[in-house]
């Protein structure tokens, strides 16, 4: 991906890939596109991706593979036990991160589950710059309490701090003077941080942190999931780090872990993921549990060909046109829209363009789940599915009071090398238009709500006839478009 001046003064990104295979889209009417959100309970979830013209919802197993990637899977060893295309995926794993022990999981929360059940035990304390929904649940199932520890900064939303994602190391030290190092199994790091605008670690973080974790026998965990933007941040921003290539800095970064869990969903373009261990016995420890929970050691829950695309899609991943795709157009769609006087998470991270939408809807009370509400408004807008990161994504404590987030955010998620700039310029014109009409925009309430991860699959009503006022507002200003 590059950024270059166009004949009119202009900067914008240009694609370094072209399509050759495509998908049929529709843009459904807005009345067909109230009906839907009426049906799916206001959870963008729920909407079946025939009636979604943009799918902004996530990046996981959603972005597009190249030709390579497609090519390999033809050619899979389909094997239950013992396959070939197994152990190239773990050569590749062993080249590309520098850890001599690998296990295959299907994605990054079965990793977690791995993790857990293999380390984590009542009262257990597991500190980590910021929590991810998937992360907090397998934990907390197993008796362990997560403590988020992130610096103040990293919650600033629009700021010039370049590595939001760091550890505050004061408050690392606290914890373990509190609780003990022996009730502590790791330190998990994010690289880079989901839930707060998919903000970058820095590498000088990362080396911090595990001094203070060597010095007392504290294992490192990182979930790499989000690594590849985080790489091109470290690249990008951090002093001298600029002159490396993403194949150095990768293996720079993992070598300062003992366990290191990606979803390749996200990290190498497939839908798949694993566990890499930094020694036999760790790999000892978990190794039965994969054949209890995932499948055979040799495929881990995947499918053969999604291995084959994963071992192509991790070198991908270290091209550094490739990578600079997403974080390219996530750049743009942020500036875009702080142009237009829209609050965004700035600098712009990895994963997606994150909207404000404390900010952008501050007339919605928290309990009222601001976040998902600017997303059924998105979408009614212009049939863009985003992803709501805030209270809506929080559990309820132990009494059952809601938990506010820290954060109210919508989430555009950019999937890699899928679409246009010409769709990213749409995205930015509705979202431009809900900026000029958000003061129809009114609160959500639960009509079905499930104890965990409640998200996914629940069922929310809006407090009023919002939604009904919003798609007339729409036909009114654009009376002869979908």
């Amino acid at each position: 991906m590059s950024t270059i001046k166009f004949y009119s003064g202009e900067t914008m990104p240009l694609e370094m890939h072209r399509v050759r295979v495509v998908q049929k889209l529709q843009l459904l009417p807005v009345e067909e596109r109230l009906r839907t959100l009426r049906g799916a309970g206001s959870n963008l979830y729920l909407i079946p991706n025939r009636a979604i013209y943009m799918d902004m919802l996530t990046d996981s197993g959603v972005n597009a593979m190249s030709d390579d990637q497609v090519a390999a899977m033809m050619n899979a060893d389909d094997a239950y036990a013992g396959s070939e295309t197994y152990y190239k995926l773990e050569a590749k794993c062993r080249e590309v991160f520098g850890f001599d022990y690998f296990l295959p999981a299907h994605q990054g929360r079965a990793a977690e589950n791995l993790i857990a059940t293999t380390w984590i035990k009542p009262g257990h304390i597991i500190p980590m710059n910021y929590h991810f929904t998937t992360t907090r649940a397998h934990f907390t199932l197993k008796g362990g309490r997560v403590v988020e520890i992130l610096k103040d900064d990293g919650l600033i939303v629009n700021s010039d701090e370049p590595f939001k994602g760091d550890i505050d190391l004061d408050k690392l030290r606290a914890v373990i003077a509190e609780h003990g190092a022996e009730n502590i199994p790791f330190v998990r790091i994010e690289a880079g941080t989901n839930l707060i605008g998919g903000q970058p670690v820095s590498l000088a973080n990362i080396i911090a942190v595990e001094e203070i974790c060597r010095s007392l026998g504290i294992k490192m965990l990182m979930d790499a999931s989000l690594l590849q933007d985080n790489l091109y941040f470290i690249k990008q921003r951090e002093p001298g780090c600029q002159d490396k290539s993403i194949r150095e800095l990768m293996l720079e970064v993992c070598s300062h872990f003992d366990i290191f869990y990606f979803s390749a969903r996200k990290l190498g373009f497939a839908r798949g993921g694993g566990i890499c261990l930094r020694t036999k016995e760790m790999w000892d420890d978990m190794k039965e549990f994969v054949p209890l929970y995932e499948g055979f050691l040799t495929y881990g829950g995947m499918s053969i060909r999604e291995m084959a695309a994963i071992t192509v899609g991790l070198d991908e991943t270290l091209d550094e046109e490739i990578i600079a795709q997403g974080p390219t157009f996530i750049t743009y769609m942020v500036e875009e829209l702080h142009k237009r006087g829209i609050p965004v998470v700035r600098p712009a991270g990895g994963l997606g363009c994150h909207v404000d939408a404390g900010a952008f809807v501050p007339q919605i009370p928290g309990l009222q789940y601001p976040a998902a509400a600017l997303c059924a408004a998105y979408y009614l807008a212009g049939g863009i599915r985003t992803m709501e990161r805030g209270t809506l994504s929080e559990e309820r404590d132990e009494n059952g009071n809601e938990v506010i987030a820290h954060m109210e955010l919508m989430r555009c998620a950019m999937p890699r090398r899928v679409f246009t700039l010409s769709q990213v310029n749409y995205a930015i014109d509705r979202l431009a238009w809900l900026w000029d009409n958000r003061h129809l925009i009114e609160g959500l309430r639960f009509v079905e709500e499930p104890n965990t991860l409640r998200f996914f699959v629940g069922r929310l009503e809006p407090v009023s006839d919002w939604q009904e006022k919003l798609a007339a507002a729409f036909r009114r200003d654009f009376p002869d478009s979908l």
